[in-house]
């Protein structure tokens, strides 16, 4: 049963049951075609060569993956923000939209330039869920064990669509490179009508709407008040400015975001160096075709499986030593981070093992088979520190994850590029461990998420009566929307300049609003990123 607020507009979060399912599997459907999307050209860069007469060592074949992969750098800064200023659904709709009609045009390309611009044009659009599908779910899911599935399978469906494309193009080609791009426009085919269909979800949005229609009617609320719009996040009377700035600001300011953002930048990018890796290793020194080549990422596939299910067992081990009362559990950090710890370590272990056993006297199989823990490692990694963001972000966290979004892309965009001069130059060995000494540097992430030292903080009102006293304890990073009490509801953001941290809180309770600026007392190791958690204790008091 969907269920109206107090405020007359359909809460998401009351949607039914089947409602909830449709959305969750809109969003995997459309996500599984971004990234199927993302590496289709991989297994048919021959074919490609061959008609367009490109030698095939070429590295503007690259880009038909890299430009594809700047759209995803670009897409999210554009729509995230949107998303929270015009709603998810015309967005999702609007950009699903768009890369089918360039998927097409990419199979209909009369030369190679328009070829190139048109896999730019897919990317572009191809970015809107990884951006807006964070908040999407968190919209409609508000148990986190619920949520963090739903994103468990966006992660996974995010690691299997590009190891999926090169095993399908590279059969494929064989009949013509097109066919590749056609398959790809009958996959979106599959799920456009499932995105068609999503309701609107995001709630200022839904306010917005249901202020103008009762303002239309010229109704008035109970208390013979006019009804005014909210000025919400989705107000179209925001600026449109600050909304499209907002992810740059997050990043700047808050570091948690950076750090979590360049650790699975790095991941990512690795991910897609494979698209150009695995043709040097299996097909230039084993001689493998192209189709065979492209079994190679099956492991990875595998391990995405396994990380899967992974989550699911510490998912559930977590929920059952919360419902015990277990401390660690009761720790936020703890939800969500030892799943990245696990993961971390397995990424240059998968690296050492490539670059090392990629030799003629050692079978093919060995190498392809340390794809199973970069699979595990890299899904791990990414369904951690998603669903970590998107814990701490809620209503916002489709600009946190735009912000993340854009700097992994970059970095994919670059690392592959850098590719084959890098493999040419130090040797599968040595290339392949040196991604392997920076994939050890950047492990300590999760860890040092983990265990940021507590601190306590104390929060005075200036001069005012009565006042509130709020204690609370620093772990590892910003939650927002936090209901302390029945009667008070906290909102806080974080800053960190020069080891200086300031905030600004907005105080609710049953005489009303007010906003408080609150000087802080904080004592804790500099540079650490720190969490907010609150205390589920309150005192109120009188001022002498």
């Amino acid at each position: 049963m969907e269920l109206k607020s107090s405020d007359g507009y359909r809460d998401p979060l009351t949607l039914s049951p089947i409602r909830k399912i449709h959305i969750v599997l809109a969003g995997i459907l459309f996500i599984f075609n971004s990234a199927f999307g993302s590496s289709l050209p991989s297994g048919a860069h021959d074919a490609i060569a061959d008609y367009f007469n490109i030698a095939h060592d070429d590295t503007k074949l690259v880009l038909l993956n890299s430009l594809y992969l700047v759209g995803f750098a670009i897409g999210p800064l554009i729509f995230g923000p949107l998303s929270e200023h015009v709603g998810r659904r015309p967005v999702l709709i609007g950009t699903f939209s768009g890369y089918i009609i360039f998927t097409m045009a990419c199979a209909l390309s009369p030369n190679f330039p328009a070829l190139l611009v048109f896999r730019l044009l897919c990317g572009l659009n191809a970015a809107s869920p990884n951006a807006v599908l964070g908040g999407l779910y968190a919209d409609i899911l508000d148990n986190p064990q619920t949520r963090g599935i739903a994103m468990a399978l966006f992660m996974v469906v995010t690691g299997f669509g590009p190891q999926l494309a090169p095993l399908v193009s590279g059969f494929i080609s064989t009949v013509s490179w097109r066919w590749t791009f056609w398959v790809g426009l009958a996959a979106a085919a599959v799920g456009y009508p499932f995105v068609l269909f999503i309701p609107e979800t995001y709630v200022p949005v839904l306010k917005q709407r249901h202020a103008r229609r009762l303002a239309k009617a010229g109704k008035q609320e109970a208390n013979g008040e006019t009804i005014i719009p909210p000025q919400g996040p989705g107000h179209r009377g925001d600026g449109v400015l600050s909304i499209f700035m907002r992810p740059f600001v997050m990043t700047a300011k808050e570091p948690v975001l950076l750090f979590a953002s360049l650790f699975m930048g790095f991941t990512y990018a690795m991910f897609y160096l494979y698209f150009q890796a695995y043709p040097l290793i299996f097909q230039n020194l084993y001689g493998l075709s192209p189709g065979v080549a492209g079994l190679a990422f099956l492991p990875i596939s595998v391990g995405a499986l396994v990380a899967f299910a992974l989550f699911l067992l510490y998912g559930s081990y977590h929920s059952k030593a919360m419902k015990e009362g277990k401390p660690w559990a009761m720790l936020e950090e703890y939800r969500r981070l030892p799943l990245a710890a696990l993961g971390a370590p397995l990424l240059p272990i998968a690296l050492f093992w490539l670059g090392w056993s990629s030799k003629l006297s050692i079978h093919p199989i060995v190498p392809m088979m340390s794809g199973l823990f970069f699979g595990i490692g890299y899904i791990l990694i990414f369904m951690a520190m998603i669903n970590y963001l998107t814990d701490a972000y809620k209503q916002y966290s489709a600009s946190a994850q735009a912000a993340a979004s854009t700097l992994r892309s970059c970095l994919a965009v670059c690392l592959p590029l850098a590719t084959n001069p890098m493999y040419g130059t130090l040797g599968i060995n040595w290339a392949s461990s040196l991604l392997a000494f920076i994939a050890i540097l950047l492990a300590m992430i999760p860890f040092v998420f983990i265990s940021g030292e507590s601190a306590t903080v104390y929060y005075w009102p200036p001069t005012s009566s009565p006042t509130m006293k709020i204690t609370e304890t620093l772990l590892s990073p910003l939650e927002r929307n936090l209901t302390i009490a029945s009667e008070v509801q906290y909102y806080c953001t974080q800053y960190m300049f020069v080891g200086s941290w300031y905030m600004a809180a907005l105080i609710s309770s049953s005489q009303g609003q007010e906003q408080l600026t609150l000087p802080i007392s904080i004592h804790i190791r500099p540079a650490i990123p720190i969490r907010l958690h609150i205390r589920k204790s309150v005192r109120r008091h009188q001022t002498e």
